[in-house]
């Protein structure tokens, strides 16, 4: 029964993602030669290359849905090292805690830094 079911849901799953993938090429294809040969004089594209362009701003800018393999780890390690960190935080004193703060700032460019009175506009 398993194996039928398998069977039946394996081609579909394939096509469905060779639809979902042609759909994807399809919408940046056009939204990009609708758009960017207007605003910008650059060149249209081939369905290939907004394809490439879907994978690589896919690659660049969503990552992988943080859903595959080794998400929950990196999500296990993640709070591992945050409660790590709040646990030392505890264990200081005001005054460790006061040159962590400076130290932080120096290595940060002085972002977050506090701004006494004078420096302050009117």
């Amino acid at each position: 029964m398993r194996k039928k079911r398998i069977l039946l849901i394996a081609p579909l799953a394939i096509v469905g993602i060779a639809v979902f993938i042609t759909i994807g090429g399809e919408v940046v294809l056009h939204l990009w030669n609708w758009l960017l040969p207007g605003l910008f004089g650059w060149k249209q594209i081939t369905f290939w290359q907004a394809l490439g362009l879907l994978a690589l701003c896919r690659i660049l800018f969503g990552g992988w849905g943080g859903h595959g393999p080794g998400s929950n780890m990196r999500r296990r390690m993640d709070q591992r090292i945050r409660r790590r960190m709040d646990e030392r935080w505890e264990r200081m004193t005001p005054e460790e805690r006061e040159k962590f703060r400076q130290g932080a700032r120096s290595r940060c460019g002085g972002f977050g830094a506090p701004t006494s009175k004078s420096e302050e506009p009117a």
